[in-house]
């Protein structure tokens, strides 16, 4: 047996910033954002407070690293390139889903503190957000080729694109019982089909 293949099953070591991120998501989904404290941050992760601190200047700026990292990771799970416009559709569709019911997002949606997450997903345009931007206008860019998604700056398609679909997650529990699972799924897809349809 050759020596490179002795530790291909092992596992690779989480990052020390991967650690510190999975210490606040464990504490934001089980306390609550307005429990989750730097310093238990720093003890479940298993390193200082100088430590976090060299990275991130407090809790709210771990958590927009948090949900920066789970947006993207997300998001790359889905496919939003290579098809017509209702393959993009659907994607998008799938990407709000998971990302609706993801399990620090819903405790953020969640918070009493919702300033927590109405800076990082209303205030400004976060890193995250811009990724899902940048893989919304190659997809849109894509249905314009393909002639099923309608003329117009794909940069601006993609906005309304994000803003219809980050809405709708956001809003999702408030009409819950107007609009059960099947019935959100379909008309979320309906409403983007339609704004993007030729």
């Amino acid at each position: 047996m050759s020596s490179s293949n002795v530790h291909d099953d092992v596992p690779e070591p989480r990052s020390t910033d991967d650690a510190i991120l999975d210490a606040a998501a464990e504490l934001i989904v089980h306390l609550g954002v307005r429990r989750t404290q730097l310093a238990e941050i720093a003890r479940r992760a298993g390193v200082s407070r100088p430590t976090v601190y060299r990275r991130w200047p407090d809790v709210r700026a771990v958590i927009g690293a948090l949900l920066t990292r789970e947006i993207r990771a997300t998001q790359e799970t889905v496919t939003l390139t290579g098809g017509d416009r209702e393959a993009f559709v659907e994607g998008v569709v799938e990407v709000a889903v998971r990302l609706r019911d993801h399990p620090v997002l819903g405790a953020l949606l969640r918070s009493a503190d919702s300033d927590t997450l109405f800076e990082y997903v209303v205030e400004r345009l976060g890193t995250s957000q811009r990724g899902l931007l940048e893989a919304l206008e190659a997809g849109i860019e894509q249905g314009q080729e393909h002639g099923s998604v309608r003329a117009g700056a794909p940069a601006e398609l993609a906005a309304m694109v994000l803003l219809i679909a980050q809405s709708t997650v956001q809003s999702s529990r408030m009409v819950a019982a107007l609009l059960p699972e099947a019935a959100w799924r379909r008309e979320l897809a309906r409403a983007l089909n339609g704004y993007l349809a030729p």
